[in-house]
């Protein structure tokens, strides 16, 4: 396939970001919505990524106004000022070689967007505009744009998309890393695993290091760092029979983070390799995102008489002895025009005429009026004049 086309606003830079950009706050609204997911996960294995969610509708947040903007504030814990310059420190800090961020706006050729909208998109997410032809050929042009942002961990994002669609916000993440710690492959064993379902056999890893542990009611955390990067995962594992979506939740989090501190630690933790594809809409209409998926939304910025009619996320990630390779995507799709309200109303709710014509001679083949729709006799026959 050939390249695709990217457009990017006159004379408009990637911005530095400011040095009191609200990071925590983002990162704090942002952990409670990858909580708030996991709590709705339907799935035994389940992986988001809610950061690639939160930068899909930071972008959608550039065009958005009135109540449409206040429940993305609302639900996603936005900052009132520097969101944007927030979501700009955050890729500049974490892309690096282990990590890759990528954010894609797709519209259909001759589309106008507001003009501040490609400004900011430009400025602070680094993205352009992709034309394509969504009647066409535009979920391939979207799939091969993830494929190429996830190292091929993502194949496609859209199984397909409706030649209605007119505009796609999309966000790429890809991590690849190595452990600093690595675990010994000849320890690895095939050893028990209670699963949910009932206890499993899966191969298991052994790591004896000196590396950051801490524990509270309920549970054990360790935290894995990276080789040569500001990357680490925190395991945290549950000692009683509290589910491990709770394990996620901000302020359990929050006291991993206060709490760890380097033990000489004895870790063993199972090999995994899987995937989600996850429906956005119903767990944020659930979270109170409502507006933004209705007739009405407020998403002027972006182009007048926008919605947001779908919503999906895939993710995956492996982790085995040598580290861990994850990929996520995010697609806000469809974005669909609907009718403004219309200007003229027609109510035929008094008597009234009727022609059905043939309008290239103007000849009426039947004429009538509707003087009592009640009555199926015709009425009573008015006498001659």
């Amino acid at each position: 396939m050939a390249a695709v086309p990217t457009l990017t606003a006159d004379g408009v830079e990637r911005a530095t970001p400011p040095g009191d950009a609200p990071i925590a706050e983002v990162a704090g609204g942002v952990t409670g919505v990858g909580h708030a997911l996991a709590e709705r996960a339907t799935t035994t294995n389940w992986v988001c990524s809610p950061l690639s969610l939160a930068y899909a509708f930071a972008m959608a947040r550039a065009g958005a106004g009135g109540e449409t903007a206040a429940e993305i504030d609302r639900v996603f814990g936005f900052p009132e000022h520097g969101l944007h310059g927030a979501f700009n420190a955050i890729a500049q800090a974490t892309a690096t070689a282990h990590v890759r961020v990528a954010n894609g706006l797709f519209t259909q050729h001759g589309l106008p967007v507001g003009a501040a909208f490609l400004e900011t998109l430009a400025a602070h997410y680094g993205s352009g505009v992709h034309p394509v032809d969504f009647g066409r050929d535009g979920a391939e042009v979207i799939n091969a744009w993830v494929h190429d942002a996830t190292a091929g961990r993502i194949p496609r994002l859209f199984d397909a998309l409706s030649p209605q669609t007119l505009l796609v916000l999309a966000n790429a993440i890809y991590l690849k890393a190595e452990w600093r710690h690595p675990f010994e492959p000849a320890a690895t064993a095939n050893e028990h695993f209670a699963a949910a379902g009932g206890p499993v056999r899966v191969p298991m890893m052994h790591l004896d290091a000196d590396i950051a542990y801490a524990a509270g009611p309920g549970w054990q955390a360790v935290e894995l760092p990276y080789k040569d990067a500001d990357l680490a995962m925190r395991l945290i594992v549950p000692a009683d029979d509290q589910a491990p979506d709770a394990l996620l939740a901000p302020d359990l989090l929050a006291a991993v983070t206060r709490s760890l501190a380097p033990v000489y630690v004895r870790l063993a933790m199972p090999r995994f390799d899987y995937g989600s594809h996850i429906d956005l809409v119903p767990p944020m209409k659930a979270l109170g995102l409502r507006t933004v998926f209705e007739a009405g939304a407020d998403l002027g910025g972006i182009r007048p008489g926008l919605r947001i009619d779908g919503a999906v996320q895939r993710a995956t990630i492996t982790v085995d002895e040598w580290g861990t390779e994850a990929a996520a995507a995010t697609g806000l799709m469809s974005l669909t025009s609907w009718r403004p309200p219309p200007t003229v109303a027609v109510s035929a709710d008094v008597p009234f005429a009727f022609a059905i014509t043939h309008p290239p001679t103007g000849v009426p083949l039947f004429a009538g009026i509707v003087g009592d729709p009640s009555d199926t006799t015709g009425g009573r026959q008015q006498p001659p004049r």
